[in-house]
């Protein structure tokens, strides 16, 4: 009889040596909750084109980059001492730039739009709460809601992933969440919600004393006349705006988020913060890019433009794009997704496939990296003219 290899564990006990990765998470007394849980991921390859996870491919201009190499090496020099745990010029800063008649006391910030959801899910979520969301939408929200022991409820959307006012309603009335999650443009397609889907929701949310979360990450390339729920904030202490400065900003490598809400909304998140965890050189970068948001926002019409650009031409190959208020394209017609997305990832260029059938979601680039997704796209779709569905 074989004996299997052993080796000591921690504990002084002895696991088999040829356990799988997963296998060795399973003997852990991980939370039951957690179990089967796969981490957030897109893949990350070494590609001349990455367009698969929406981002500002164009880079931070020189100047900007100028500014926050300044600003960095000023706070560098006080790097021995914690940083402003209020991060108070910041919040001034960012008031300032979303207008709409806000305050600073209306503000807040954390490393990344992920842990500003994160920590509105440990102030509001929990242990016996819930929080719903409308897939297809955004795969980091149950993520989210699992790490915190929120119970993750999906909503339905009507015919081609579309979210009325009617029918989210009546979805938050049935179902009583405590949050409630409002992608919006919506990722992955695109599309932004009316104004109106975000007043029935928070009307809805009323018994279950809902705190609804309006998710912005890609406002600024909504199309002109798409309005944010930025106006709405006025009487609506249960209303959450999200934004981040990883998108129209260029900063997704330096990680800043934030949100706008009535100020009790900030005292809570208050009590779920770790000490200081906006550190100075994030609150330096993000003060600098705001201070020169006019190069990056010359940035974002570009993008718009070539956005617009692969909605046209996916339409004039057959295809059928989503209208988008985003930075990306969501579109459907495909056969098969993967070969085609294969082809594409033979050429060098990384587009996303986000498990919907029949369907890819591309990212708006540079004029160059635009033009090449769109010509071997169409090369792929000529090579094999049964793919369009």
């Amino acid at each position: 009889m074989n004996e299997q290899t052993v080796q000591p564990t921690v504990s002084g006990g002895f696991e088999p040596e040829d356990l799988t990765p997963e296998e060795r998470l399973a003997r852990l007394p991980i939370r039951e909750d957690l179990r089967g849980q796969h981490p957030y991921g897109a893949p990350q390859l070494d590609v001349p084109i990455m367009l698969n996870v929406n981002e500002n491919t164009y880079g931070v201009p020189e100047d900007v980059q100028e500014a926050i190499t300044e600003a960095v090496r000023t706070a560098a020099a006080g790097l021995n001492r914690y940083p402003d745990r209020e991060f108070t010029e910041l919040r001034e800063a960012l008031a300032e730039y979303l207008g709409h008649g806000l305050a600073p006391e209306q503000l807040w910030a954390a490393n990344g739009s992920n842990e500003v959801l994160q920590q509105l899910l440990q102030a509001f979520g929990g242990p016996g709460r819930s929080a719903l969301g409308f897939p297809p939408t955004y795969s980091m929200y149950p993520l989210l809601a699992a790490g915190t022991g929120t119970a993750y409820l999906k909503g339905v959307r009507d015919e081609g992933y579309e979210l009325t006012a009617e029918s989210a309603a009546r979805q938050v009335r049935e179902l009583a969440p405590n949050l409630v999650f409002l992608c919006s443009p919506n990722n992955p397609t695109g599309t932004a919600l009316g104004l109106d889907v975000v007043e029935a929701v928070y009307e809805a949310g009323e018994a279950s004393q809902a705190i609804v979360i309006v998710d912005e990450a890609y406002a600024e390339f909504a199309q002109l006349g798409t309005q944010s729920a930025l106006s709405l904030l006025p009487g609506r202490s249960r209303l959450v705006v999200s934004r981040t400065m990883s998108k129209a900003f260029a900063l997704a490598g330096a990680r800043l988020g934030y949100l706008a809400a009535a100020p009790e909304v900030i005292d809570a998140l208050r009590l779920v913060r770790l000490p200081y965890h906006l550190s100075a050189v994030t609150q330096a970068t993000a003060l600098a890019a705001l201070r020169h948001r006019a190069s990056l926002m010359s940035e974002v019409e570009e993008i718009k433009h070539q956005r617009d650009r692969i909605v046209k031409e996916l339409d004039r190959l057959g295809l059928t794009p989503a209208t988008s208020d985003s930075n990306f394209v969501f579109f459907t017609g495909l056969r098969d997704p993967q070969r085609v997305w294969r082809g594409l990832l033979e050429s060098g260029i990384l587009v996303r496939d986000v498990g919907i059938p029949g369907s890819l979601r591309v990212t708006a680039g540079t004029e160059a990296e635009t033009s090449a997704f769109l010509a071997r796209l169409e090369e792929l779709l000529v090579e094999d003219p049964a793919q369009l569905g």
